[in-house]
């Protein structure tokens, strides 16, 4: 993109404390070639109107008029782009993620404006790549849940009683890693998920492809489509080229910031903040703050989220990473 990109957190603040700044980077990201198309009939018969820092569309049609955030994650909002920038730069480039709490002593929004802005933040993180994965891949599954060693001890006991045993009320997720490369989350369906397992590695791994795991029951059967291995964690957690660490690492990583930054994490939300991790996780490698930064920033056209979905009062059916 030609528009000049911040390249820390410093800068960018400073940046994207000017509208027209803030304007220039997202026409340069939205229109390459410099020329404007109406979000809503796709027209070039576009004209800028500075005093209200919005477009209009000459074309017959409602809503001729258009912001720079129509059509994006930001549509809708009533944050300015001058604090929406520095925000989507925090959430993707800070470890262990940032908490709404933070946002709202940051930039002067309330705790629940700052709670959605991050939910919005979270949907650009989504990854809809449909390509799968191969090579040497990682298999494995942990569960998000409160410890028990924090629980009332009634409560631990009917958790621990219960079928599940330890898992228990907790939420499943599982992971399918690329040695080297990106990783994959599915939250689990932890009734059925001995299917469910075998099937998201089919979905994210090429037949062929070599596959590393645990003991797991789950994922006997794989060695008709795959070169499977497994390592018996009872005994050893690596046997030579055979070990599951990378996904292990992921974990620490999702873990600690559930834990540490979030605290608690409702599992109707919890694909979300995975979403983030993994987001993160992908782009660790070969790229710097403002790659990341410009790399969000591409996948925010083309989706919205709406306070009544986030608070769930309407229905909104998670999307695979």
């Amino acid at each position: 993109m030609e528009a000049n990109v911040p390249q820390t957190l410093l800068e960018a603040v400073q940046f994207f404390n000017n509208f027209e700044n803030c304007k220039a980077f997202m026409v340069a990201l939205r229109w390459p070639d410099g020329k404007v198309l109406c979000p809503r009939c796709g027209s070039d018969d576009v004209e800028y109107l500075p005093n209200a820092k919005v477009f209009k569309c000459y074309k017959k049609h409602p809503q001729q008029k258009f912001s720079l955030k129509v059509g994006t994650i930001f549509e809708d909002s009533p944050i300015a782009l001058e604090k929406w920038l520095p925000v989507m730069w925090l959430i993707v480039n800070a470890k262990n993620g940032i908490s709404s709490w933070e946002i709202h002593r940051s930039i002067g929004v309330t705790q629940k404006t700052a709670w959605f802005m991050l939910q919005r933040a979270r949907l650009a993180m989504q990854n809809k790549d449909a390509s799968k994965l191969s090579g040497e891949i990682e298999v494995d599954e942990t569960y998000i849940g409160g410890a028990a060693r924090n629980m009332h001890k009634d409560r631990k006991r009917r958790l621990l009683q219960g079928k599940g045993g330890g898992v228990s009320g907790k939420t499943g997720v599982q992971g399918v890693l690329e040695r080297g490369g990106q990783v994959r989350t599915e939250i689990m369906d932890v009734p059925k998920h001995g299917w469910d397992l075998k099937n998201n590695v089919r979905k994210h791994a090429e037949v062929g492809s070599h596959i590393f795991s645990d003991e797991a029951k789950a994922y006997f059967g794989l060695q008709a489509e795959y070169v499977h291995e497994f390592i018996n964690h009872a005994e050893t957690y690596v046997n030579g080229n055979v070990h599951t660490n990378g996904l292990e690492n992921f974990w620490s990583l999702l873990k600690r910031g559930l834990g540490g930054t979030y605290v608690s994490v409702e599992p109707f939300h919890l694909f979300r903040y995975v979403d983030e991790q993994a987001f993160r996780y992908n782009h660790r490698k070969d790229m710097n703050d403002a790659d990341r930064f410009v790399a969000i920033m591409g996948q925010i056209v083309g989706k919205r989220l709406t306070y009544a979905e986030v608070t769930g009062k309407v229905g909104e059916r998670p999307l695979s990473n």
